[in-house]
Order: structure tokens, then C-alpha cells, then sequence
């Protein structure tokens, strides 16, 4: 059975940026994998970090990452993948101090990148995948700018799909493409989808859809924008991808 491995910064942009195309590589067949670098659990979180979820309607006891992932584990069931979380922490808890810090470049003095990529590395050895996707960053988030740096230091052989950043690819607020350049030289792919298996995955995130889309029905709104689409870029021979029946 061939395998796919997601590399996913955050708990829910595999299933917003590419859900669709995990879903229907999942009912063909494949073995579908959704790794999440940034999942880890900071006790007593303050500042920013602390309003990053008390600002989605979560108490400050709230452990809000265990929340997520167990909305991640119920994204991927409906997607017909299996999540594994790994203990990064996110940008709130590395110092990045405000929703503008989040979308300026990295810090000089944040590393995830090198924790990133030791944490991918043994995963392509145990996995043995046979395709890779990944973000490409825009919108220009720090963890997804250094999900793709962590992916340029590991420089893995394996044919790569490139997804678009859902929802970032929506906004005049966050045009960043910062990897346009090295990208510019895949070619661009429209992915077969399964729509409605990535409509039911990214309704599994509660605690983002309201803070992201204004509730469940900007959610359905913003997905119906899309047409269904999802692009990538693809770096090397990809398996092919059929469309659905």
C-alpha cells in the first residue's frame, strides 16, 4: 500500500490546505499520514499565548492543545487519515508576542526549524512514504516558514506536493509568499478532492472556525468559494492521482 505523510505545522492546515486530496488518496488506497509539528502542551501559558486561546472562548485552564489535537484526531478520521502529533511548541510559546509578530520573519534566535527537521528525519525512515505534502508558506507565518526551512535541511528525494495555505491564499492581510522563488520552478497542479470529506475534517476544528471563518457557515461559505479546488506544487514524479469517480 503506498503511503502519503503530511507535514503539517499546526493542527488543521493539512485538512484546510489539502484535506480534500488526502481524503480521496485514502479512499484509493492509500495510506494516509497527518504529522503535526507544533501540538505540544505548555502549562500555564501567559501573555499572548494565554490570549491566543482565551480569546476563542477557552478558560485559562483550558488545556487548549490537548482540545485540538483531539479535534485533530476527529479531522482525520473523517479525512481516513492517521494523526500523529508532534511536541513542538508554537510560535506564542517562543517568544513571537503579538498577531503581527506571527507573520514577520522568524526570529534571529528561534531554532524550531532545527527541531523541526530532527523530528522529520526519523519519521521518513520509519515511515518510508512514498509522497510528501507540505505547505508552501504563504501568508507568511512563522510556522510554516520554518516547516519549509525544516524540510530544506532534511532536502528529502521524495516527490513533494506543495499546497496552497488556506486559509491565507483568501486574504489581502497576509500576502506573504516568502519561498515564491525556489517554488516557482515546480509546476502548478490542480489536485483531485474529495470536498466533502474536507468539509467534514475542517468542521472538526470548533475551536478555529469561528476565530478563522466566523462560525460554521463562514466555513461552508469559504469552502464553496474554492470550487473544490485545491493546487500544489510538484516537485519530482508524483504518483499519479485519479480524480474521483
Amino acid at each position: 500500500m503506498p503511503l502519503a505523510l503530511a507535514i503539517s505545522p499546526h493542527l488543521d492546515d493539512a485538512a484546510f490546505s489539502a484535506g480534500g486530496a488526502l481524503a480521496l488518496l485514502a479512499r484509493q488506497g492509500w495510506e494516509v499520514v497527518v504529522a503535526t509539528l507544533f501540538t505540544a502542551t505548555v502549562p500555564d501559558p501567559a501573555g499572548f499565548a494565554l490570549a491566543c486561546q482565551t480569546d476563542k472562548g477557552l478558560p485559562p485552564e483550558a488545556d487548549y492543545m490537548a482540545i485540538r489535537r483531539e479535534e485533530d484526531r476527529a479531522a482525520c478520521a473523517a479525512l481516513g487519515a492517521r494523526p500523529l502529533h508532534l511536541p513542538l511548541r508554537e510560535a506564542p510559546h517562543r517568544g513571537y508576542a503579538s498577531a503581527a509578530a506571527l507573520f514577520a520573519a522568524p526570529r534571529s534566535d528561534d531554532m524550531a526549524h532545527l527541531d523541526a527537521a530532527a523530528a522529520i528525519e526519523p519519521l521518513l525512515e520509519e515511515l518510508r512514504p512514498d509522497l510528501l505534502l507540505a505547505p508552501q508558506a504563504i501568508g507568511g507565518h512563522v510556522d510554516h516558514v520554518l516547516t519549509v526551512r525544516a524540510l530544506q535541511l532534511v532536502d528529502s528525494p521524495l516527490p513533494t506536493l506543495w499546497w496552497r495555505d488556506f486559509p491565507y491564499t483568501t486574504r489581502a492581510d497576509t500576502p506573504r509568499r516568502p519561498f515564491e522563488a525556489m517554488l516557482a520552478r515546480y509546476p502548478e497542479t490542480r489536485l483531485p478532492t474529495d470536498p466533502a470529506a474536507k468539509h467534514a475534517a475542517c468542521a472538526a476544528y470548533a475551536t478555529q472556525l469561528g476565530f478563522q471563518f466566523g462560525g460554521a457557515d463562514g466555513l461552508a461559505r469559504a469552502l464553496a468559494a474554492t470550487g473544490g479546488e485545491e493546487i500544489a506544487r510538484a516537485q519530482g514524479h508524483a504518483p499519479p492521482l485519479t480524480r474521483a469517480a
